[in-house]
């Protein structure tokens, strides 16, 4: 794999072996991956030049977003990357302008979609500059990145949102908070899957903590009901994970006090109060859920090991 490059880009000839008068500089791999296999120019003067390895599906990732990446770059005539994240199996979110600061990576990503793997070459205008980076990167060097989006969330409007005072996000439309609020969801989700359960926690205690607006209408307390049960489902859930019972069972009673038919609120209090060893509570909420949901085999489980 190619890497940088000065910008000659042309590989030193071994000492004593001069090169013939006349023959044309040989070109270095980046040039040669540009030239024959015809990458897309990106940034419209060749600084930022795409191959695309596999497709992804969906949008493209929108700016701002904040992004799971696998990544490594690489300097010309050197297999091993310079940098890489490859060997981490969940990479954390990062936020475009904010954590990848790199030019090149961030246009490069704006033109990638879930799933997709790509190959970049950037000119050291669009990488470490005139500089470079030493001793790590030489001066005027090109270099290669190989990237791949995992998964993405447009947080713009939740960032922009959550750098306002109190006063201000009390402005902002309902329609909006509600956005922000499964944004925020959004992240607590990615996280939990990802088995990072304090973090889950933080953003959907951050998502609960704006859905305190008071309703102009019966159609708006709905919405934020709505929105604030699958919080609070979540949250839970989580507590339950992070071996904090009694707070599950908090979070648990607020959905219900939602919705008391919820059948997912009333498993989780009944596991939590399972595993707070108060097994009248436990087989009164895990019953109350069997009569909902009466071939639900999670529920039946926890009442057998009740049992």
């Amino acid at each position: 794999r190619g890497g940088a490059a000065g910008e000659a880009g042309a590989r030193p000839e071994p000492e004593g072996r001069p090169r013939p008068v006349g023959q044309t500089p040989a070109m270095s791999p980046f040039q040669c991956l540009a030239r024959v296999r015809g990458l897309q120019d990106v940034s419209s003067d060749g600084g930022v030049r795409k191959e695309v390895l596999r497709p992804g599906s969906g949008q493209a990732v929108p700016p701002a977003a904040s992004v799971a990446v696998k990544y490594s770059g690489y300097l010309e005539h050197r297999d091993e990357p310079f940098c890489t994240n490859g060997y981490s199996k969940s990479p954390r979110l990062m936020k475009l302008g904010k954590d990848i600061t790199l030019v090149g990576l961030e246009i490069g990503l704006l033109t990638m979609k879930k799933g997709e793997v790509a190959r970049f070459v950037f000119t050291p205008d669009y990488a470490y500059g005139r500089q470079g980076c030493p001793p790590l990167i030489p001066p005027n060097a090109t270099v290669m990145f190989e990237v791949e989006v995992l998964d993405f969330l447009d947080s713009d409007e939740s960032d922009t949102f959550f750098e306002l005072t109190a006063e201000q996000q009390d402005t902002f439309p309902l329609q909006k908070v509600l956005k922000v609020a499964d944004t925020e969801r959004e992240f607590g989700n990615y996280l939990y899957r990802k088995q990072h359960f304090e973090g889950a926690k933080d953003r959907y205690k951050r998502a609960f903590s704006i859905l305190h607006r008071s309703p102009s209408n019966e159609a708006e307390q709905c919405q934020i009901n709505a929105s604030k049960l699958l919080v609070l489902l979540n949250l839970s859930l989580t507590y339950l994970k992070l071996e904090r019972p009694a707070r599950a069972l908090i979070y648990g009673k607020k959905a219900l006090e939602i919705d008391q038919r919820n059948a997912k609120a009333l498993f989780r209090c009944g596991q939590a109060c399972l595993c707070m060893t108060e097994y009248e509570k436990a087989r009164d909420f895990l019953v109350r859920a069997q009569h909902i949901q009466p071939f639900n085999q999670d529920i039946n489980n926890e009442l057998k090991k009740l049992a």
